[in-house]
């Protein structure tokens, strides 16, 4: 039956009317009636050996746009809408995002599902269905204010499976109900599985802001992702929400495992759990639990469970690396408590180094140790980031165990990042080479041999403009913000946290504000944009919203500036967005403080979408400057080991670094003492301006200073060289040609060789 048919018969049966009868919100519907029947009638792909990809959060983006690429359909759809006088793109805003997720850790689960599902893997991921995510993102006077972000409705992705398991808490038991999402595979006629767990009966939202009683584990455990843990209570639910993860899991796990015939004993060789950052390291006394529970001896399980688990590390900073103290696990799931102090004990068997220990002289579990010595693969997500937790940051573990550190340097997928956010641009390359790049991103390279193509180059610019044109209509009908399309858009779209440095870019906003002011006018319009959203408790990274949004008032309001230079944060910063704003960028800002980032994704998002990085030598900028070469990114700042050496001083917080050194730099001081100026002061609240202005001085840990001026030097030689179009267009090419080796199926291909071996 043509699609044409099926919509016919879906809008007739739902709301009696025509496809052509349908508002925009009843076409959205009866696609998505359609496309996740079809996702969820194709079968799972076989094999000996399954996946379960376990992560606290799978920011999957809107899907409606990445299930008609996958299942063949999107040109058809697109055509058809047109036909009925619709856009697609105008249906497919009708709907809401999951709130499943929040960074690149959760974006980077989803690009992975989404690989393993195209290269026909049987694996399926394993997380929570949470029904407000984060938060809803909105500033008033300057600051951002949280509100829940409701995406679940009556018509969604979810399938119910009728199946629930119960976990048992201390005191208490809860029923986790599963919900599925289908995933499926592009091109291939596969689908796997996003399995979410729900409590039972999940709290209605009679809450203003994100305030809740968090004691109330029976209704709100699935609120919120990553619920404010600036208290006890706080703090009580993650441990809650992870022991619900992981043990609704196992059980899912070990009743498949049972389903497909296969014996508890023979579980390492038919299983194996991936556990993205410590967030479900529990999944690992938790699975030998259950194993003990079937029969299994403690040797038994503990041998299963370690040929069984892989752990991905994402983090360099201490504080990332997950650290509950036992009587948390003790009063949330008592039965772990004595498994956790056998594990500890057989690691301090293996090794007397208390670094090593899971169970410190403060009774803390640390969670990424758990993960160490009882998992066999451990994998950083970038070359940079290997070898720094092998050289530095897990040395001792590397000592003990060299034979399970890999590395496996991070991916997206193009699908969605390329062809379904970047139409335009993804023609043009279709016009140049073999449309085979769309599922060999290899193939980009071909885009090579256009370099000196100059009406290549022309359409690719021409590509750009389009959309930095549509960016600001988007901009203007969302937030009241009027943008310069002709100029420089400069962008930088993540995480608010200190160690990404947008303080470092707002310091190069005063800078360039101070030129203007007297006199010395920049050669282009410059345009800086800025997503992020800070964590509730994040009261430095809120401090650093403050201080943008009130440049962006400041600037606004000045005739003498507001021709040359425009400040603009984007509102409640997501995938939806992401997907506009990576197709308009210019300039990618990648400027966290060298071996800080482990990987990055944004970087590579923008490579292929043909903006030019501007960034330290960090995560995995070093592998796309080793592709692009020298001549195609723009590098500063000190580099990894040099940063590294300074975190280890003699100084009171120790580190060598002396933030006042670099401040009583001419070029420097104006640009901090800017933010307790009498302009910035009228505008916004003088005490968290001050705040961050001595922070910044007297103890900037992420080092904003130190590379300040290199900064700026870099980002100056980048403005003028956009100068010289046909120059930056070739620059635009090699890294969208380049941008292939970032493709999360590459990613997927090598964990499956080196650590899955599915199939």
């Amino acid at each position: 039956m043509q699609l044409n048919e099926q919509l016919y018969q879906l809008t007739q049966r739902h709301f009696g009317r025509s496809p052509d009868q349908c508002d925009d919100k009843q076409l959205y519907q009866a696609l998505l009636l359609l496309t996740g029947q079809m996702a969820q009638d194709r079968p799972a792909p076989a094999g000996e050996k399954k996946l379960y990809y376990f992560s606290a959060e799978f920011l999957m983006g809107k899907l409606l746009s990445n299930n008609l690429l996958a299942l063949g359909l999107h040109d058809q759809a697109r055509e058809l809408l047109a036909s009925l006088g619709r856009d697609l793109g105008t249906v497919e805003s009708m709907e809401p995002e999951p709130s499943l997720g929040n960074g690149g850790l959760g974006r980077l689960a989803a690009c992975f599902l989404d690989s393993i599902a195209a290269l026909g893997l049987p694996g399926d991921g394993v997380g929570l269905n949470y029904h407000y995510g984060l938060f809803k993102q909105e500033f008033h006077q300057n600051r951002q204010t949280e509100s829940p972000d409701p995406w679940l409705e009556p018509d969604s992705w979810l399938i119910p499976t009728g199946r629930a398991f119960t976990v048992p808490f201390g005191g208490f038991e809860l029923k986790a109900v599963l919900y599925d999402i289908a995933i499926p595979g592009a091109g291939n006629g596969y689908a796997n599985r996003l399995h979410l767990f729900d409590v039972e009966e999940p709290a209605p939202q009679p809450w203003v802001g994100i305030k809740f009683d968090k004691g109330d584990i029976p209704h709100h455990l699935t609120s919120f992702l990553y619920p404010d843990d600036s208290d006890q209570a706080g703090r009580l639910l993650r441990v809650y929400q992870q022991y619900f993860l992981v043990s609704a899991g196992a059980q899912l796990i070990l009743a498949e495992l049972e389903e497909r015939g296969f014996s508890p004993e023979t579980l390492a060789d038919h299983v194996v759990v991936q556990i993205n950052d410590t967030h479900p390291s529990m999944v690992i006394p938790e699975l030998i639990r259950l194993l003990t529970q079937r029969g299994l001896s403690m040797d038994e399980a503990i041998g299963q469970v370690s040929r069984a688990c892989a752990y991905t590390n994402h983090t360099i900073l201490a504080e990332a690396l997950e650290k509950w103290p036992l009587a948390f696990i003790e009063k949330v799931a008592p039965q772990l408590a004595p498994i956790i102090r056998e594990l500890d004990q057989r690691a301090k068997a293996a090794s007397a180094d208390p670094r090593t220990a899971i169970l410190d002289t403060e009774n803390r579990v640390h969670m990424a140790h758990m993960d160490i010595h009882y998992g066999f693969s451990v994998n950083g997500v970038a070359a940079l980031h290997t070898e720094i937790l092998k050289n530095t940051e897990l040395r001792h573990f590397y000592d003990l165990y060299p034979e399970k550190f890999n590395n496996k340097t991070n991916g997206v997928t193009l699908r969605r990042w390329l062809e379904a956010c970047n139409p335009g641009l993804s023609a043009l390359i279709d016009s140049c080479i073999d449309p085979g790049w769309r599922r060999d991103a290899q193939k980009l390279e071909g885009l090579l041999a256009f370099q000196e193509d100059q009406a290549v180059l022309d359409r690719l610019l021409a590509v750009k403009q389009e959309s930095k044109n549509q960016l600001c209509r988007l901009l203007w009908a969302a937030q009241g913000v009027e943008l310069d399309p002709q100029s420089v858009f400069d962008i930088q779209v993540k995480r608010l946290h200190e160690y990404k440095r947008q303080q470092m870019n707002a310091l190069y906003v005063i800078r360039k504000y101070l030129e203007i002011k007297a006199g010395n006018l920049p050669e282009r319009p410059v345009t800086v944009l800025f997503g992020a959203k800070a964590a509730p408790a994040y009261v430095m990274a809120k401090r650093i919203i403050h201080l943008i949004l009130c440049l962006q008032q400041l600037i606004d309001g000045d005739p003498q500036v507001r021709p040359w230079l425009r400040v603009a944060m984007v509102e409640n910063y997501n995938v939806t967005w992401a997907e506009r704003l990576i197709p308009a960028c210019d300039i990618s800002e990648q400027i966290s403080l060298a071996s800080k980032e482990a990987s990055g994704t944004g970087n590579m998002k923008f490579m292929a979408n043909g903006a030019v990085t501007l960034g330290t030598l960090d995560g995995a900028n070093v592998e796309i400057a080793q592709l692009v070469g020298p001549e195609n990114i723009y590098t500063f700042g000190a580099h990894s080991d040099q940063v590294i050496q300074l975190y280890q001083g003699e100084e009171p917080d120790g580190r060598s670094y002396r933030p006042l050194e670099h401040y009583h730099q001419p070029g420097v001081e104006p640009l901090v003492d800017f933010l307790v100026s009498p302009e910035l002061l009228a505008i916004g609240d003088p005490a968290e301006l001050s705040a961050l202005w001595k922070d910044m001085k007297g103890k900037d840990w992420f080092m904003a200073l130190l590379d300040v001026e290199d900064y700026i030097a870099a980002k100056d030689r980048c403005l003028r060289d956009y100068g010289d179009r046909r120059a930056w267009a070739r620059k635009m090419l090699v890294n969208i040609a380049k941008s292939g080796y970032f493709s999360s199926d590459r990613v997927i291909r090598q964990y499956n060789q080196d650590i899955w071996h599915l199939n």
